[in-house]
């Protein structure tokens, strides 16, 4: 394969897009490897990714990424700061798919490669969020471990099987934005909980110990 069809091509800066927003280091990295090995013919926009400059830096970050995202605590606040960093590289990448030579198609996959990547970091960010509030910490493994896994595969169906994946693509699409509003709805019930509790107001979840009834056994007849 010399080159990559514009099935192919939308395709990739759709994955592009939506991966950098949930690990954009392994985007990177990923399509920087293809590209050096000569897997995928890079369009031009993308090329620089196979140096091996930023092949080294990335790999680093990929890293560092990959035990920080499955520390509890540790990933909210790794989300927090990569808010800044996630959305606007992942509508650079997703436009580098086009390059200069299509100017109006790389405008256009930078806006919605940028909201795919927004979309995909703020589905990540809330639902590690919501996860964390639980003591268990394998969950929080398990959730990475699934990101981690799901960023390769995309980017592979959007190559290889660029149709499938627009179908797969529409169903992960609804899927961020039920998570996004579930766990945000999780989040701020549990924040104004929270509140409550330190502003000295009494937590409706909790039933005060006045107010519980002492049974004996003549209030039970079955007993």
């Amino acid at each position: 394969m010399n080159t990559l069809d514009m099935p192919q091509l939308l395709a990739l800066a759709g994955a592009i897009g939506w991966a950098s927003g949930v690990r954009l280091y392994l985007v990177v990295l990923l399509v920087g490897l293809a590209g050096y090995f000569g897997w995928m013919p890079l369009p031009g926009g993308l090329q620089l990714l196979a140096h091996p400059a930023v092949l080294l830096a990335s790999g680093f970050m990929v890293f560092v990424e990959f035990f920080a995202d499955k520390i509890p605590g540790l990933d909210s606040l790794w989300d927090m700061v990569h808010t800044v960093i996630r959305v606007p590289a992942g509508a650079a990448l997703a436009a580098g798919v086009f390059g200069a030579d299509h100017a109006a198609m790389a405008l256009v996959a930078a806006l919605i490669g940028g909201g795919l990547a927004a979309t995909a970091h703020t589905a990540k960010a809330t639902t590690r969020a919501a996860i964390n509030t639980s003591p268990e910490p394998f969950s929080n493994v398990g959730a990475s471990l699934v990101e981690d896994s799901m960023v390769p595969a995309s980017l592979w169906l959007a190559v290889a099987h660029p149709l499938v994946f627009f179908v797969v693509f529409v169903l992960v699409l609804v899927l961020s934005v039920w998570l996004i509003r579930k766990s945000w709805r999780f989040l701020r019930g549990l924040i104004a909980r929270v509140t409550r509790i330190f502003s000295g107001k009494p937590d409706p979840g909790v039933v005060p110990a006045f107010q519980l009834k002492k049974t004996s056994p003549e209030d039970n007849p079955h007993v």
